[in-house]
Formats: C-alpha cells, sequence, structure tokens
C-alpha cells in the first residue's frame, strides 16, 4: 500500500508542478503580449501623428498648387494678350498704318479712332 500511496502521491505532486509550470509560463506569455502591446500602441500612435502630418503637408500643397494654377492661368492671359497685340502692330506695320519710326505715344493703336475712316480689326497670321 505503500508503494500505491507514493505513486499517488507522486503523480499529484506531478500534476501540481505541471499546473505551476503552465501557470507559469502563461503569466510569461501575459508580459510578453503586454510589451507587444504596448510597442504596437506607440507604433499605432506614431502613424497618426504621420497621417496628421501628411494630411497638413497634402493641404498645404494642395493651395499652393492652386495658386500656381492661377498664376500659370494669368500668365497665359497675359502671353496671349501680348501675342495679339504684337500681331496688330505687325499687321499696322504690313499695311502702312504704323511707321516703324513712330513713338509708342503717337501711333494710331494708342489714339482714339476717327470714325468710319479707321481700319477694321487686324487678320491673325497664327490661324
Amino acid at each position: 500500500h505503500l508503494l500505491k500511496f507514493y505513486a499517488f502521491s507522486t503523480f499529484k505532486d506531478f500534476n501540481v508542478f505541471c499546473s505551476f509550470t503552465c501557470v507559469f509560463e502563461q503569466a510569461e506569455k501575459n508580459v510578453y503580449l503586454e510589451e507587444k502591446l504596448q510597442v504596437l500602441q506607440q507604433q499605432n500612435e506614431d502613424l497618426r501623428e504621420q497621417i496628421h502630418k501628411n494630411l497638413a503637408v497634402s493641404r498645404q500643397l494642395s493651395e499652393e498648387n492652386a495658386n500656381l494654377q492661377v498664376h500659370v492661368e494669368m500668365e497665359s492671359k497675359e502671353k496671349k494678350r501680348l501675342s495679339r497685340t504684337n500681331e496688330e502692330l505687325l499687321w499696322r506695320l504690313q499695311t502702312g498704318e504704323l511707321s516703324p519710326h513712330m513713338t509708342p505715344s503717337s501711333s494710331p493703336i494708342h489714339r482714339p479712332a476717327s470714325g468710319p475712316g479707321s481700319p477694321a480689326r487686324p487678320h491673325s497670321y497664327h490661324q
């Protein structure tokens, strides 16, 4: 009977040992997972800050892009206006209405039209 008791007692101790080992291993896993969770939460917070900064930069770049588009449109309109003026001046030179020796203030382009005898709008050469 003593051997049975010893075997039972050892088996019981073994089960207790296994239980404690399992509890200890689980506790180690929990510590590891809590540390991992903290790292992931910090990474998440860092990514949120990056998103916030990127959104701010994106908004700023969008505003700058819109301003540049307005500027390009204004430049394009000015270029077209200067091109039309240049064509008109070339036309007036070719028709003799404008002398190459005239000053800009004495040219017909800067004086009001004198009535029915004034020339029609110049024809564009770039059509």
